[in-house]
């Protein structure tokens, strides 16, 4: 069967899967729109919770940039990873003893303040929203490869799939979609895995394959890859080479970050104990491992891959030659790609060879001009998104692998994307217009707007998405960094600290979102605009502080202002320490306390 019939086939078939399940999870209620009516099982919750945690970023992204930069971008792995933790550990369970729908809403309450609320209805959309488009991203790689449209065309095919079942359906039709979305998501990506770690290391588990030896030399898998991109003029794969402090400013942002995102917060409102949201947390973390653990196996088995294609005869001899890249089957991959703007070769000396090297690197090109290849790398394009995508065609593995794949890499752009869509419609209808401008408005206006809101919000991200600041897991890290500068230090002392007020609050939400929202502008170009940017990452502001690392700083200086301001103005109310305590000491917490 033709392979663009099976991608169809694989890809119709899901989606059709999902709208149905909105359909038939449709609901009238607030309760059950933004909160599934507090009755998810935690094992299913966990299923939904890592479909909407592993997005386009996870998917179809992280691979691709541990692939082509090896060690340092594993800060993406420690980051995630360890955020998810503190999250599970630090905020999950009290926040869902504290039972109301969204995160402004706690903040309102726990701030005693409706300016509070509204300073975080600004947080979370801004963060949400530059998250969402990072999903789009991946929702126009996926689609420009497999249903062999342009990036744009894919782009609104994606968007009206998310508005089907994200707008119909509420919190209950994401759920329930996440969790199919979920097993999709990670049938495709161990598959191949598992297939291509067989090929390079006779070992069927890819995380145990990636430490063990590669078939074809018998060296260790990671050895005989620190050589060859060595040879090539590359950094070594398993050494650590970028600069320490925007290392540990990055991961420590992307962790604080992830505790501070609203969709995954959301998810566990949706459960009906305390002691569930525990336990939501915990299967979560095993949903998530699953396709963490692989990740880095993914990375360096296609890297090695691409290598041997490009050297068909190992570094030391030839490269590949065009008519060879035009003809053998195990190119097709290539000439594919290249259709979609995302990959491209050019034989820049005219001598029918593709010579793919570092020409950066000076005795490379030395040694590359005397073997008469040229002075420049001819692999003129690999868009790091393409990777994961790519693989099981790059392994040469069956046609069913690849639409499965195309399947997966969708369901991860599209289930997260629901869940940020959700946060800014709650936000914007029961925080906004029901918490502020309309309280008396009724239930089904309030449905109403809250749809309204998330068509407006996939459309702005939608537009946004054709020309994205960065690829997807790029784009992303500055949403994790809003995220970390903003809402995450109010969440954290307003469960653990009785002394931060209201206007303490509200100031370091304000430091945190707007510090780190002008330098990731004045890095990415204002409201993301390409050309209007002062600074590069290469070339940062501050330090070696990049933008995506920046928002560990915002959220310093939130903490900072806050606990400053706080202090030089009255404390909060007495009822208002006595909640903090009660929401910290499990008593008097009623029915969200059942169990615990």
């Amino acid at each position: 069967m033709d392979q663009f019939v099976l991608n169809w086939i694989f890809i119709g078939a899901s989606f059709a899967l999902y709208i149905a399940i909105a359909i038939w999870a449709r609901e009238g209620s607030p309760s059950v729109f933004y909160a599934a009516g507090r009755g998810v099982n935690p094992i299913m919750n966990g299923m939904a919770t890592g479909a909407d945690w592993m997005s386009a970023a996870s998917f179809i992204s992280m691979a691709g940039l541990i692939a082509f930069t090896g060690y340092d971008n594993s800060t993406y792995l420690m980051g995630w990873t360890g955020g998810y933790v503190l999250l599970a550990l630090m905020l999950a369970p009290y926040l869902r003893k504290f039972g109301k729908f969204t995160v402004p809403e706690f903040i309102g309450d726990r701030f005693y303040s409706q300016t509070a609320r509204m300073v975080a209805v600004l947080c979370l959309i801004v963060a949400s929203i530059t998250y969402v488009i990072g999903q789009m991203t991946g929702v126009g790689v996926a689609f420009g490869r497999f249903l062999e449209v342009d990036n744009t065309t894919g782009l609104l095919i994606g968007a009206a799939v998310v508005f089907a079942y994200a707008v119909f359906g509420g919190m209950k039709g994401v759920t329930y979609t996440q969790v199919a979305q979920y097993v999709v998501l990670i049938t495709a990506y161990t598959i191949p895995a598992i297939f291509i770690s067989l090929q390079l290391t006779g070992n069927p588990i890819p995380p145990l394959g990636l430490f063990g030896d590669h078939v074809a030399s018998g060296e260790p898998l990671l050895a005989r890859l620190d050589a060859i991109v060595s040879e090539l003029g590359f950094a070594e794969y398993t050494t650590h080479h970028s600069d320490t402090l925007n290392m540990v400013l990055f991961t420590m942002s992307l962790m604080i970050g992830t505790a501070g995102l609203p969709h995954v917060i959301m998810r566990f409102f949706t459960v009906p104990t305390v002691a569930s949201a525990r336990w939501s947390a915990g299967w979560a973390l095993v949903f998530i491992a699953l396709l963490y653990l692989t990740a880095p196996a993914v990375g360096a088995m296609a890297r090695l891959n691409i290598t041997d294609l490009m050297w068909p005869g190992g570094t030391q001899a030839e490269p590949v030659s065009v008519e060879t890249m035009q003809t053998e089957q195990k190119y097709a991959w290539m000439l594919t790609w290249e259709k979609t703007g995302l990959l491209g070769w050019e034989d820049k000396n005219g001598d029918g060879k593709i010579a793919y090297f570092n020409d950066q690197n000076a005795d490379v090109v030395a040694r590359a001009e005397a073997a008469g290849w040229g002075a420049q790398n001819e692999l003129t394009k690999f868009n790091n998104d393409i990777l994961v995508l790519a693989n099981p065609e790059i392994a040469n593995l069956p046609g069913w692998v690849i639409g499965l794949v195309a399947a997966g890499g969708l369901a991860a752009a599209l289930s997260t994307a629901a869940g940020l869509l959700l946060a800014i419609s709650s936000a914007v209808s029961h925080d906004l217009l029901k918490g502020q401008l309309t309280p008396n408005m009724s239930e089904a206006s309030e449905l109403m707007s809250a749809r309204f809101a998330m068509a407006v919000a996939i459309a702005l991200a939608t537009y946004l998405g054709i020309n994205p600041p960065g690829f997807a897991a790029q784009t992303v890290a500055l949403a994790f960094g809003l995220a970390a500068a903003s809402i995450f230090p109010a969440l954290m002392m307003g469960i653990f600290s009785k002394r931060i007020n209201n206007t303490g609050a509200v100031a370091g939400m304000l430091v945190g979102l707007l510090t780190t929202l002008v330098y990731i502008f004045l890095h990415k170009g204002w409201f993301f605009i390409p050309g209007t940017n002062s600074f590069t990452d290469a070339d940062p502001l501050f330090l070696t502080v990049q933008s995506t690392s920046f928002g560990a700083v915002g959220a310093i200086l939130n903490f900072l202002t806050a606990y400053v301001v706080s202090n030089a103005t009255d404390e909060p109310p007495v009822e208002i320490q006595e909640l903090v305590e009660s929401v910290r000491i499990p008593r008097g917490a009623g029915a969200a306390t059942a169990d615990h």
